[in-house]
């Protein structure tokens, strides 16, 4: 039987695909290559081994729960963003939560300053990697310089046999406001489209799942400019609420710029594929801050240099799709 993982639900096949941003999974060591100084003993940030142990723990018990509410098992894919390393993402995985689950990695080197890399991790058992790439983000910030951000990772696959396209993304902040750093996350919107036309080069109506923290919210110019091509479809759209619910939370505004979109081909409901069921923000009650002005928000690791001990100052998004028999 396929999908046997899921045999608890009796008339539906069930799977969770997952993102969510780390917040500066960083170990405790000083790389000679990036800027992660602060994320050191010594450094500004106070980061500990014992630190580093304690946040993987919560980081990869919340990695096992996130869709609990409506599939019974772990996610089978899980993007996630700022990663310092390889090294970082295998003590994650085999922390306790998740040792038992036959997860392994994609992951690149960035040349993102701070060394913080977007990354992949798969359940082995159902998705079968047939080719992966990191696609560099060629971005000039106003002065001519070369903004060092992130690539996006692409992973070609097969999810339970049927074939996929996957882009995990962590495209340029809005440290420097959000207008005049628009352009960088166009230009990043721009790549995947390029993408998507070389894979159509080869592939008839490929499956596209494009997941990150893109920075921008699903109405922002970026994402409408993916969302040009109708081939895909955004279910995050209607889960941005900016005074009550998002994935992250600034100044009591949510935002909601973790997202998963899709392509419409996951609306067929064809036997042999599989289709769309719902989409969600895991913002379970032990990811939020428990009292104080912060209520509510996402509790996070720290706040400045205060080491207060939580998750991420984002939550995970998830998409759950349903195997057609």
């Amino acid at each position: 039987m396929r999908f046997s993982l899921f045999k608890k639900r009796k008339s539906k096949h069930l799977c969770t695909l997952a993102f969510y941003n780390l917040e500066n999974l960083f170990d405790a060591e000083d790389n000679d290559h990036t800027l992660d100084e602060d994320f050191t003993p010594e450094g500004f940030k106070k980061w500990t081994p014992k630190r580093y142990q304690q946040k993987l723990g919560k980081l990869a018990k919340t990695i096992f729960e996130i869709g609990k509410g409506c599939n019974t098992h772990p996610p089978v894919l899980i993007g996630v963003a700022e990663a310092e390393n390889k090294s970082v993402l295998q003590d994650l995985i085999k922390k306790d939560s998740l040792a038992s689950i036959p997860y392994d990695i994609v992951h690149y080197e960035s040349p993102d300053e701070r060394g913080i890399d977007t990354a992949l991790i798969f359940h082995q058992k159902y998705f079968k990697i047939l080719n992966t790439a990191p696609l560099p983000l060629i971005i000039k910030n106003l002065d001519g310089a070369r903004d060092t951000t992130r690539d996006i990772l692409y992973v070609h696959g097969q999810l339970n046999g049927e074939e996929i396209h996957v882009f995990v993304n962590h495209w340029p902040s809005r440290r420097d406001g959000s207008d005049s750093t628009e352009y960088k996350r166009i230009i990043a919107a721009e790549v995947i489209l390029k993408k998507m036309a070389s894979i159509e080069e080869n592939h008839s109506n490929p499956n596209y799942i494009i997941m990150g923290d893109f920075n921008d919210d699903p109405h922002s110019a970026s994402i409408q400019k993916l969302l040009a091509n109708s081939a895909l479809y955004n279910p995050m759209e209607k889960l941005h609420a900016p005074k009550i619910r998002g994935s992250a939370n600034y100044k009591k505004s949510w935002s909601l710029f973790d997202q998963i979109i899709l392509s419409h081909n996951f609306f067929n409901y064809q036997k042999g594929s599989h289709s769309f069921d719902r989409a969600n923000i895991y913002d379970d009650a032990s990811l939020k801050e428990y009292k104080g002005k912060y209520k509510g928000s996402p509790f996070r690791t720290y706040a400045g240099s205060k080491y207060l001990g939580g998750y991420s100052d984002h939550f995970p998004v998830y998409i759950i799709l349903k195997y057609n028999k």
